[in-house]
């Protein structure tokens, strides 16, 4: 079976869960955490056709209460989770995809209230194993901002952003429409 390419992320992202009607929420993608997480308050268990479900509200947009959004799901299981602090929490976990760019895959995600936390969501390493290549220094190079044009790309740049990251780390620029290595001060070559 050939192996997919992976895509190439920046530490912040764009991204829809289409199954809970999210379109689009930023999550800042965290390999510190295993686990990826949604926030989520107002959380009840039911029960329907013998299957458990929960439902959650959430503010799906940064620094902004007044838009709720309320979601269904089905119960995958509960998980303690240790927080960056060492705090350890009993979390409900579901299973929904995720869209980032042209990319959908299946996830696991765990349900807290994260209203005094900056991003809404955190995608951690279990998401992003075998898929995504991450850039610290980049943001929504896989995935556009609502409303942007230019997400991912450095105005002007058609370049793709392997190459662009490649040439950055290595000290290239483009001089004269040709990539030039910049000369260090000091230091002969």
């Amino acid at each position: 079976m050939p192996v997919k390419p992976r895509c190439w992320v920046g530490w912040r992202e764009w991204l829809a869960l289409p199954e809970l009607g999210i379109s689009a929420i930023k999550a800042k993608i965290d390999t510190g955490a295993r686990n990826s997480a949604l926030h989520a308050f107002n959380i009840k268990l039911f029960t329907e056709h013998g299957q458990q479900r929960v439902r959650f509200v959430i503010h799906p947009l940064q620094k902004r209460k007044d838009k709720k959004l309320v979601c269904h799901a089905d119960v995958l299981g509960e998980r303690w989770v240790s927080d960056s602090s060492g705090h350890r929490e009993h979390r409900l976990v579901i299973r929904t995809p995720v869209r980032m760019g042209d990319q959908t895959w299946p996830i696991e995600i765990t349900l807290t209230n994260r209203d005094a936390m900056t991003f809404r969501m955190l995608l951690g390493r279990s998401a992003l194993h075998n898929r995504l290549l991450i850039d610290p220094d980049g943001s929504y190079l896989a995935s556009k901002p609502p409303g942007k044009r230019h997400a991912g790309k450095v105005k002007g740049d058609d370049e793709p952003h392997e190459r662009r990251t490649f040439e950055r780390r290595r000290g290239a620029r483009r001089i004269d429409g040709k990539m030039r290595r910049a000369k260090l001060k000091g230091t002969t070559r």
